[in-house]
């Protein structure tokens, strides 16, 4: 299980990152990924920080197995 999160958490957080050094440097359009009221930038960096929760989660368990 917690290697499955570490994964995960390693994959979105890359993603995420890349996103936004795309999204910054004006190669992708991030106004494409805004939600409502939320700006794409937002999203994006939504997804960094969902991967480094599920990271942190993932290696906080291999601490205490």
């Amino acid at each position: 299980m917690y290697r499955l999160l570490i994964i995960v958490g390693n994959t979105l957080t890359v993603i995420g990152c890349m996103g936004l050094l795309l999204a910054a440097s004006g190669l992708i359009n991030a106004a494409s990924f805004s939600i409502g009221i939320s700006s794409g930038i937002r999203v994006i960096g939504s997804i960094a920080i969902t991967g480094c929760l599920l990271s942190a989660i993932g290696y906080g368990m291999v601490d205490y197995h």
